[in-house]
């Protein structure tokens, strides 16, 4: 093989590999870690501000023990309840980190019940900046779970697009990520009563 004919053929490897997907397929999937990161970040950010949320209610509401300790042990329960980005292709843990943080979201919104009952508190200005903070969070961690969504939708198309998916298959085998759902109790209106 002359010299022409070996340069022309390296150049040639170089421009179908380099179409082939391989850094894209990469890019897009430390992309979707990205995502992950800023959810686990502003689900942080919630996580620190439940104490100070429930020792402001505290004061008010000394016989509401109850409801005050199942937001504590959902906040315990959700922090510890870890999902790393290696397990983002394992549907069960990604169940089982939704539930978590669904249980949380539930005794929340019990809280919040409870803080209606008191007028007291609902003026105070501590309560009402922490309940500003806690309602930009919650919007927070909802645009961040849209946009770790699109993630992982361009990911899991360019895993099914060719010639992505043939580099995947031969060179990379990295699996599809699974998306965040809705909580399943999220799918049940909730009822309104009036006594």
């Amino acid at each position: 093989m002359t010299r022409s004919a070996r340069l022309a053929a390296i150049i040639l490897s170089l421009f179908l590999f380099s179409g082939c997907g391989y850094n894209s397929l990469q890019m897009k999937e430390e992309t979707v870690f990205k995502a992950w990161s800023d959810i686990e970040s502003t689900l942080q950010r919630r996580a620190d501000l439940i104490p100070n949320l429930v020792e402001v209610v505290k004061g008010y509401a000394k016989h509401e023990k109850e409801t005050l300790e199942a937001v504590i042990e959902a906040r315990a329960k959700a922090t510890s309840t870890q999902l790393p980005p290696e397990a983002l292709s394992d549907p069960a843990a990604m169940q089982q980190f939704q539930a978590a943080q669904g249980g949380l979201t539930s005794a929340l919104s019990r809280l919040m019940v409870v803080v209606e009952q008191y007028p007291d508190l609902k003026a105070n200005q501590n309560f009402l900046d922490l309940q500003t903070q806690l309602e930009g969070t919650e919007n927070r961690i909802n645009v961040a779970r849209q946009r770790y969504n699109e993630t992982v939708e361009d990911f899991n198309a360019s895993l099914r697009r060719f010639p992505e998916s043939l580099t995947n298959k031969f060179l990379l085998h990295l699996e599809r990520k699974e998306y965040f759902k809705a909580d399943e109790a999220a799918k049940a209106a909730p009822q309104v009563k009036f006594n």
